[in-house]
C-alpha cells in the first residue's frame, strides 16, 4: 500500500512539474526582446527612427508580457490590442516599405512562437 501511495505522489509531482514548465514556456513565447541593431539593419532605420522604434518596442514588450500573464480568455484580446497599438505607433515613424517588412518579421515571430492573434 505504501508503494502505491508513493507512486501516486510521484506521478502527481511529475505532472505538476510538467504543467508548470508548459506555463513557463507559454510565457516565454510572449517575451518580445529583439536585437535592435538587427532590426534597424533589416528595416534600414535612420538614427532618429531607431530611437523612436526602441521606445515603441519597449511599450510593446510590456503589453505582450501583460498578455502572457492574463487568463487564457483575455490573452488573445490583449495580444491583439498590443499588436494594434504597436502598428499604429510605428506607422507614424516608418514608411510604407519599412512597415511591410516589419509586419512580415512580426508575423514570422508570432508563427514561430505559436502565438495566435486570431480567436
Amino acid at each position: 500500500m505504501k508503494k502505491i501511495v508513493l507512486t501516486v505522489v510521484a506521478m502527481l509531482t511529475f505532472t505538476m512539474a510538467s504543467a508548470e514548465n508548459e506555463n513557463m514556456n507559454a510565457t516565454n513565447a510572449y517575451v518580445m526582446d529583439v536585437n535592435m541593431n538587427s532590426l534597424a539593419r533589416a528595416l534600414s532605420l535612420s538614427n532618429d527612427q531607431m530611437e523612436a522604434v526602441k521606445d515603441i518596442h519597449a511599450t510593446f514588450c510590456t503589453e505582450m508580457l501583460n498578455a502572457a500573464t492574463a487568463d487564457r480568455a483575455d490573452r488573445v484580446r490583449l495580444t491583439q490590442e498590443a499588436v494594434k497599438h504597436d502598428l499604429k505607433n510605428l506607422s507614424a515613424v516608418l514608411d510604407r516599405h519599412q512597415m511591410r517588412t516589419y509586419i512580415g518579421i512580426l508575423n514570422t515571430t508570432f508563427n514561430n512562437r505559436g502565438i495566435s492573434i486570431v480567436e
